[in-house]
């Protein structure tokens, strides 16, 4: 059973939500938060496999939010999906920064959003290649890097993990990235593992961030 905390400022949509949750016999929903306060609180309480989080809300946004359950080493089998609006995609980028596994739109069918759930809970990213480049060519190229961004570290990396670091990018997953390299899936997470503790990533999504502001990949490049 997946445990499920459903945060989002708005009533109509947190009980949309939440419905369309328990309609699924493989979910749980363990709690509702109006604020990202109430959602870290929660989160502290009675860990959830996922957080559904809103990005706009009072008190403190989701982005602080779930920058603070990411950093908790006692949250760290928790995962962080974001609900998202076309008017909010700037945040996105900040979010996944912060740590989120991913996004979906408030506009998604009942079972994009399940499923979406399922992934995240199963250890996944769910970044769609050419939403995250697109996202990172409108909001992330038009400035300068970030202080966030340490190129020192990626600049580190042997030229095997830069390798895996550009396919994790490219939307590939273990075993693809396996194959395209000629090792084996082991390996290929081994090398992952060891990508994740280099830069400080929390997951894969993060990574994928990292390979863009480094300049490891251009997203211009199709």
């Amino acid at each position: 059973m997946i445990r499920v905390l459903v945060v989002d400022d708005q009533p109509l949509i947190r009980k949309a939500i939440t419905s369309i949750l328990r309609d699924d016999p493989t979910l749980t929903v363990i709690g509702e938060a109006v604020n990202g306060r109430e959602a870290i609180d929660q989160c502290l309480s009675a860990p959830p496999d996922v957080v559904l989080m809103d990005i706009r809300m009072p008190v403190l946004d989701g982005i602080g939010a779930t920058e603070a359950i990411c950093a908790n080493p006692g949250l760290a089998d928790t995962r962080v999906l974001i609900l998202t609006t076309f008017e909010e995609d700037q945040f996105i980028v900040a979010a996944l920064r912060a740590g989120a596994s991913g996004f979906i739109g408030k506009s998604a069918e009942p079972d994009e959003i399940t499923r979406a759930i399922h992934a995240v809970a199963a250890g996944d990213s769910l970044l769609s290649p050419i939403a995250t480049r697109a996202l990172i060519t409108r909001y992330v190229l038009p400035t300068s890097r970030t202080a966030d961004t340490d190129l020192g570290a990626v600049a580190a990396l042997t030229e095997r993990e830069r390798e895996v670091l550009i396919l994790v990018a490219r939307g590939h997953d273990n075993n693809v990235i396996a194959a395209q390299l000629n090792i084996s899936p082991h390996t290929a997470k081994t090398h992952l593992n060891r990508i994740m503790t280099k830069l400080a990533a929390h997951d894969r999504a993060q990574l994928v961030i990292a390979a863009y502001e480094s300049g490891l990949i251009d997203p211009r490049t199709p």
